[in-house]
């Protein structure tokens, strides 16, 4: 299909991708071998932190959820908007938190209900080690999804993107729309970088911080994950929008025309191509974002 391109300006409110790729790496740099396993992380999935001036701002907001089997463990979550309308469950990619929604949250699609969650393993959610099933972290956006009520609209970015394609090929019925943001689906595009080897020792795990442990312990089993789903992303019926940046280095482009392929079953396929940009688009394309969430949510195709 022919895949539409909007230039979309860019969000002032982050620096360029150098000092943000810095920040990213340094922030987490504990010592010699957690900056050098930092940069392997920005070669292939890191985000930049949410907006912790806001950390005060959304605490007000913070909730959690008991999660059962196979979680059994606590899911925190961010949770604002009006309650009776559409709920959105945003998810951030790896490593990150629910604070990387932060400008979403606090200020919500009006007639909306946002809900952002930090994955399991991250933020506040458990458990401390890293959960590296696609179908594990699954059911942690499915705890936030209401039983029996009206279906949701799911929004994952980076490696969030697999979770919530997860979510929406085992329960199609309760997933309304799917927004897929930089998102990281084609198994043949994984790689792993030789000094995340390093960081999978057990000697060096013990001394990582553990956004850092976690983050590479799931990158390092995401492509069999990647594998099992791409067999099932042909169940997905909801409408979805992809989002993609033409310059994004982290997870490339190429992955648009292997979702584009493999959502054979839904209800239809919008393509946003986003150029000369890059991963970071939750932070530099709110608007898009934005329009995208609305598209999703349009009863036509």
């Amino acid at each position: 299909m022919p895949m539409p391109y909007l230039h979309d300006s860019t969000d002032k409110k982050l620096a360029p991708r150098p000092l943000v790729l810095r920040h990213c790496v340094q922030s987490r740099a504990r010592s010699r071998l957690s900056s050098a396993l930092g940069v392997a992380l920005a070669a292939t999935g890191c985000a930049p932190p949410g907006p912790v001036a806001h950390e005060a701002a959304t605490e007000p907001l913070r909730a959690e959820v008991s999660v059962g089997a196979p979680l059994s463990t606590q899911v925190s979550y961010l949770r604002a908007g009006d309650q009776r309308g559409a709920r959105i469950i945003l998810v951030h990619g790896t490593p990150g938190s629910a604070t990387a929604w932060t400008d979403y949250v606090l200020s919500p699609p009006y007639g909306m209900e946002v809900l952002a969650l930090d994955r399991p393993g991250f933020g506040r959610s458990g458990p401390k080690g890293a959960m590296t099933s696609l179908a594990d972290q699954a059911a942690a956006v499915l705890a936030l999804m209401p039983v029996g009520g009206q279906p949701v609209l799911l929004l994952g970015h980076s490696l969030g993107g697999a979770v919530v394609a997860r979510v929406a090929a085992d329960h199609p019925e309760r997933v309304a729309g799917l927004v897929l943001l930089a998102a990281s689906l084609d198994p043949a595009l994984e790689s792993i970088h030789p000094l995340q080897h390093v960081g999978a020792w057990w000697l060096v795990k013990s001394v990582l911080p553990r956004v850092l442990r976690n983050s590479n312990t799931e990158l390092m089993a995401l492509k069999p994950e990647l594998e099992l789903l791409a067999t099932a992303l042909q169940h997905i019926t909801a409408k979805v929008v992809i989002v993609h940046g033409t310059l994004d280095e982290l997870v490339p482009v190429a992955n648009v025309p292997f979702m584009q392929a493999h959502l054979t079953g839904a209800r239809c396929v919008k393509t946003v191509l986003l150029e000369g940009q890059n991963h970071f688009l939750p932070w530099n394309s709110e608007a898009t974002v934005r329009d995208a969430i609305r598209i999703a949510l349009e009863p036509s195709c």
